[in-house]
């Protein structure tokens, strides 16, 4: 079997700060449903990636050495597995994200903004011929609306992409 990655897109505690402009909700689900996600693909041999944002000049969201850029409280990250900082949107932009991606040509993605980094993650690995599932239900954003455009629009103009549940993913 081909080596594989799971790449979890800025499950960072910025999302849940309340007060800040980017708070989702409770993520709490999300943690839990991701989790699997990460105990699976750990059992099949993943490569395990996670990446958070943190903007330099910021001195409130995504700022640096803030709590806010931390991982979410509750996510199983292993000490083996890699940690991208990135700065931009994309986590391909000025990261060794490609170097550890060396040799990988299949990706598994979750992560937060299903709009924003998860889908720019999605399209920039697509532009580099990776074989992507996105899990659905391990992705948030805003709105349910905002959500399910994502993947539609993903899928109509990419109809390579695998988008699946993780019941479906695991099974």
């Amino acid at each position: 079997m081909a080596p594989k990655a799971l790449i979890l897109v800025d499950f960072e505690k910025e999302w849940v700060t309340k007060g800040s402009d980017y708070f989702v909700g409770d993520l709490s689900q999300l943690v839990e449903r991701t989790n699997k996600l990460l105990d699976f693909c750990r059992k099949k041999g993943y490569k395990i990636l996670f990446t958070t944002h943190v903007e330099k000049d910021y001195k409130d969201a995504f700022a640096p050495n803030s709590d806010r850029v931390s991982l979410l409280d509750g996510l199983d990250k292993k000490k083996s597995d890699i940690l991208i900082v990135k700065n931009k949107v994309s986590p391909f932009f000025k990261t060794n994200l490609e170097k550890e991606l060396s040799g990988i040509n299949s990706i598994v993605v979750a992560g937060i903004l299903t709009n924003l980094c998860v889908r720019s993650l999605v399209q920039d690995a697509y532009d580099r011929d990776f074989e992507i599932t996105v899990i659905k239900d391990c992705c948030i954003t805003f709105d349910k609306k905002t959500h399910e455009f994502t993947f539609a629009d993903l899928k109509a103009t990419r109809e390579e992409i695998n988008f699946l549940d993780l019941k479906e993913f695991i099974q």
